[in-house]
C-alpha cells in the first residue's frame, strides 16, 4: 500500500543539467550532471569514485532546491559537489544496492523513517553532530534521526499534519476538541464536515491523529525507550477504542470513503468542506482559493488523549561506503551548525525547517510554515523500524472498512493478526 502523503517539496521542474539516474546496474547513459562528467546509475562515476568529488543523491523534488547551496558549499571547501537525481520511488533501494556495490554516492537525502532499513542493510554510517546541536536544531529533528542510541543523519526539514479551517464555513477556526469541530461544521452548513483522505484502502498516515487520540498505538517501547516491534498495539485494547470512534465518525458522515487522496484538498479549496486535515503541501492550493483560513493543531476527542499525528523529518545521510567520507562528515557538520544550506533550500521551495535560527528568521514572512514546524514538536516521529512496513496495508484497509460499516473490533483484531504474522 502506498501512503497517500503528497510531498510538499515539489517544484515546477528539474534543472536541465541534472542527472536522472536509472535503476542501479543500468549501463545506459543518463545525460549530463551538475558540476561533473556524465554518469549512470551503476557506473563508478556515479558516486563511489576517488576523483575528489562529493556526490549527493536526491529525488527529483529535493535536488533542485539543494543544488545551488551544495555547489556553493563545495566551492568554499575546495571540493566539487555533484547533486544527482534519482526518482524518489527508487532512491532508497537504489542507494542500498549501489552502496553495497561500492559505486553509490557519499551522501543521500531521504525521510527519517528509512533509517531502520538503511541500518539493517549496513548502508549508512553514524554521524557526529556538534555538541551544541540542541541549540540549533529542534528536538523533533534530533529524535527522528536517533536510532538505537546512535545518530544517523542531519535533519533539515519536517512535515506533519494540522487542521485547516475555512472561515466561510465555520465560526470556530481552531476547535479545542473534535466534538467542537463537528458541531461548528454542522452549524455552518458545510457539505462535508471534514476532508480527510480515506478511500477504499485507507490512509493510516492521515488517520493517525484520530487513532492516537482514541487510545490507539502502533508499537510500544522497550526499557531503553526504543520502539519494540513485539509490542504491537494494533488489535489491542486502545486500538479497539479507536476503532469504535472511527466507526462512530463513519456513521455520522464525518469520515467518508468517498474522500481520498485525489479529492481531499480540492473539496476544501472549493468550499465543500469546513475543515481539512493535511500538511504543508496543501498550503499553495489553499492560499490560491482566496478565502480566509486558519491553521491550528488537530484537536483530540473530549476526555481522551491528545491527537498525535506523525512527524516526518527529511535528512541527509552519509553512505557507509562513501568514497569521500571525510568531506561527507564535514558537510553534515556544517549543515547541522549553520542554517545556510537549509535557508537556501527554503528559498528555493518553502518547507518547515528544523533549524531554530532559520525558523525564527522566517516567522514574520511565513507564519503558516512556522505553525507546521511548531506543530511537529507535538507530533510523534514516524517509526523508523523495519517492522513499520507491515503496518500500512492491513491497518489502512481495516480503518477504511470500519468507516464503511464493518464491525470495528473484529476488523481491527484481524488487522493486528495480519501485521503480527508479517512481522514474525
Amino acid at each position: 500500500m502506498q501512503i497517500r502523503r503528497k510531498s510538499f517539496l515539489a517544484l515546477g521542474g528539474l534543472a536541465a543539467s541534472m542527472t536522472v539516474l536509472a535503476a542501479c546496474g543500468d549501463d545506459s547513459s543518463s545525460g549530463g550532471t551538475t558540476g561533473g562528467d556524465a554518469s549512470d546509475g551503476g557506473g563508478a562515476a556515479a558516486g563511489g569514485d576517488s576523483s575528489g568529488r562529493l556526490v549527493i543523491w536526491a529525488d527529483e523534488e529535493k535536488a533542485p532546491a539543494l543544488e545551488p547551496s551544495a555547489t556553493a558549499w563545495g566551492e568554499e571547501n575546495g571540493i566539487e559537489v555533484v547533486v544527482e537525481v534519482v526518482p524518489g520511488d527508487e532512491l532508497q533501494n537504489n542507494f542500498i544496492t549501489a552502496n553495497q556495490a561500492g559505486n553509490g554516492p557519499d551522501v543521500t537525502m531521504g525521510a527519517h523513517d528509512w533509517i531502520g532499513n538503511l541500518v539493517q542493510n549496513g548502508s549508512i554510517a553514524p554521524v557526529q553532530l556538534p555538541s551544541d546541536v540542541g541549540d540549533t536544531i529542534a528536538p523533533i529533528g534530533i529524535e527522528a534521526v536517533t536510532y538505537d542510541g546512535q545518530t544517523y543523519g542531519v535533519p533539515y526539514a519536517v512535515e506533519t499534519l494540522a487542521l485547516y479551517a475555512n472561515h466561510d464555513l465555520t465560526d470556530t477556526p481552531a476547535p479545542s476538541t473534535f466534538e467542537e469541530l463537528i458541531s461548528a461544521a454542522e452549524a455552518g452548513g458545510a457539505e462535508n464536515i471534514l476532508s480527510l483522505p480515506i478511500g477504499e484502502e485507507g490512509d493510516p498516515y492521515h488517520m493517525q491523529p484520530i487513532y492516537t487520540s482514541a487510545g490507539g498505538y502502533l508499537f510500544g517501547k522497550d526499557s531503553e525507550g526504543s520502539l519494540d516491534p513485539s509490542d504491537l498495539g494494533v488489535g489491542e485494547e486502545g486500538s479497539l477504542a479507536a476503532a469504535d470512534k472511527i466507526a462512530e465518525l463513519g456513521e455520522q458522515g464525518v469520515l467518508k470513503n468517498s474522500i481520498n487522496g485525489d479529492n481531499s484538498i480540492s473539496l476544501f479549496t472549493e468550499g465543500k468542506s469546513a475543515y481539512l486535515i493535511s500538511g504543508p503541501w496543501a498550503l499553495a492550493d489553499v492560499r490560491d482559493a482566496g478565502f480566509e483560513f486558519t491553521i491550528s493543531p488537530i484537536p483530540g476527542f473530549e476526555g481522551m488523549e491528545d491527537a498525535a499525528p506523525f512527524a516526518g523529518v527529511n535528512s541527509f545521510y552519509v553512505a557507509s561506503n562513501a568514497a569521500n567520507a571525510g568531506f561527507a562528515q564535514q558537510f553534515m557538520t556544517d549543515v547541522a551548525s549553520s542554517p545556510d544550506v537549509a535557508k537556501a533550500m527554503y528559498e528555493g521551495n518553502p518547507l518547515p525547517p528544523v533549524n531554530l535560527e532559520l525558523r525564527e528568521e522566517i516567522a514574520a514572512s511565513d507564519e503558516h510554515v512556522v505553525i507546521f514546524a511548531e506543530a511537529a514538536e507535538a507530533a510523534d516521529p514516524m517509526p523508523a523500524i523495519p517492522a513499520m512496513a507491515a503496518i500500512w496495508g492491513p491497518l489502512g484497509i481495516a480503518q477504511a472498512n470500519i468507516v464503511g460499516g464493518a464491525d470495528p473490533h473484529s476488523t481491527m483484531e484481524g488487522a493486528g493478526e495480519e501485521i503480527a504474522t508479517a512481522i514474525g
